[in-house]
């Protein structure tokens, strides 16, 4: 049968990949990338140097064009955030069962590899049970450092506080309204859903990195009221300087 492995890669950094995604990468027959057209590659790049570094001889790397995910206000019909991600997800579900089956034979490994760890905030675990619907074949996960903890550990911090709950959610939730949890980390923000909580005039302190584990990488911390500018300034010169930017935060709320 053909199996599929989904390596977590952390921040990309060979040194922070766990021994065991480091065995699965030297067992793949076939690596696949599928390019979202990143600012200038780099972090195409990052992946082709954790394959050329960890693949075992002869081993393959089969590249392809991401779908685009579009806009929800283009979707006609189905014009929510849910579907424009559904119908996003169906069309690289398709494409993987296609390459799958294209590029593997029928005792073939491939190899996916993911930023941070695949169960947090990732799709690609999804789009495989979809195309599992589509061609045959097992599939084993390895762990990743999350952004999470590459955001505690680069600020020497604890996620949460003592018998305290901590949520994880997305910017476009949090720019529609504050959680009600006293700590709340936020991935998949555009920088939105940070001014909208400074806006909201959140006076809780907010610990926040970008490009976590590169040389890129910039940290800030502070109450948001006093750093939430110098943020957005930090955040636009490294979107600037390398054509992506990829941050995390976590916030936790002032106590009476």
């Amino acid at each position: 049968m053909r199996r599929v492995l989904v390596i977590g890669i952390g921040m990309g950094e060979a040194e922070g990949l766990t021994g065991h995604a480091i065995a699965a990468l030297g067992r793949a027959d076939a690596f696949v990338l599928l390019d979202k057209g990143e600012g200038a590659g780099e972090l195409v790049a990052a992946r082709e140097e954790l394959i050329a570094r960890f693949g075992r001889p002869g081993h393959r790397v089969v590249r392809a064009p991401s779908p685009p995910r579009r806009p929800a206000a283009l979707e006609g019909a189905r014009k929510t955030y849910e579907g424009a991600v559904a119908d996003w997800h169906d069309a690289r579900a398709r494409l993987l069962a296609g390459l799958i089956r294209a590029e593997l034979s029928e005792e073939g490994t491939g190899a996916l590899l993911v930023w941070g760890d695949p169960m947090l905030y990732d799709s690609t675990l999804r789009v495989l049970a979809m195309a599992r619907a589509q061609v045959d074949f097992a599939m084993e996960v390895f762990p990743g450092v999350t952004a999470l903890q590459a955001l505690c550990a680069a600020h020497g911090i604890p996620l949460n506080a003592i018998g305290e709950e901590v949520a994880l959610t997305t910017g476009r939730n949090v720019a529609a309204a504050t959680p009600a949890s006293p700590a709340f980390a936020v991935l998949l923000d555009d920088g939105t859903s940070l001014a909208a909580l400074a806006a909201r005039g959140f006076d809780g302190e907010v610990w926040w990195g970008a490009n976590l584990g590169t040389p890129a990488q910039v940290l800030a911390q502070g109450r948001l009221t006093e750093v939430a500018g110098e943020i957005a300034a930090r955040r636009a010169q490294v979107k600037a300087a390398r054509g992506w930017v990829m941050d995390v935060w976590l916030a936790r709320k002032s106590r009476a």
